[in-house]
This record gives structure tokens, sequence and C-alpha cells, in this order.
């Protein structure tokens, strides 16, 4: 299969709403390098372990890759490091570029998967 395939391929599956490849392999690349409270959280998402529903993390989608989505709910969970404290309008814009595709977009910054994790999942199991 060429690139072109690939890509075409890529482009019109509708969970990366037209990623292009580079952002895929950008998106591979984290989910070697996750951070702390990313992998605190995947360990609670992963195998189906919340209503039974399937999970991505780092998945591109568009211009954007997102710490974790599911496709079934139609839901993105952003998780805010200190790097989110100079980028509150990049935030606000992303934000709103996921909302318009349709998509739920809940946040949680990493003091809140560190140290309340059952918090945190009790508000994504509300939304679920």
């Amino acid at each position: 299969m060429s690139d072109v395939t690939n890509f075409k391929i890529i482009n019109k599956a509708k969970h990366n709403l037209g990623a292009s490849l580079n952002l895929k392999s950008k998106a591979k690349e984290l989910r070697k390098k996750m951070t702390g409270p990313e992998k605190i959280l995947w360990s609670h998402l992963r195998k189906r372990n919340q209503h039974g529903l399937y999970f991505r993390r780092q998945h591109p989608y568009g211009i954007y890759i997102l710490d974790f989505y599911c496709f079934e709910a139609n839901l993105a969970i952003e998780i805010d490091g200190m790097i989110h404290l100079n980028r509150h309008a990049y935030d606000i814009e992303r934000t709103k570029y996921l909302k318009s595709s349709g998509l739920t977009v809940i946040r949680f910054n990493n003091n809140d998967i560190e140290t309340r994790i059952d918090w945190v999942l009790k508000k994504i199991n509300t939304y679920l």
C-alpha cells in the first residue's frame, strides 16, 4: 500500500477528523513519553475499565493530539500540566475547535490526577 493510500485512509476515518500522517507519527512518539499523570489516568481508562468503553491515548484528531479520546462517547479528556499556564488562549481555541466537531471536552490538571483520581474518575463517569 502506498503512502498516498495510507494518507487517504487516515484522513477518511471519522475518529481522526483528517489528521495528517505527521501528526499520527507525533502521537505515536507521545505515547512512548507519557507524563506521570497521563500514566495514572491511562491505568484507569485502558482495557475498557470505564463503562466498557474504549479509550485511546495521545490520539490524533484534526490538527491536534488529544490526551485521551473515546470515540463511542465523543469524549476528549485533556490533562493540563504546567505548560498550560502560559497557553490559556491556545487551550480555549483548541476546545472551541473540538466542540465544533461534536466532541465533549473534559479538562483536569496534573494535581487532580495525582491527588484525587477517584474524583476525576467520578467526573468522567458522570459524563459517560
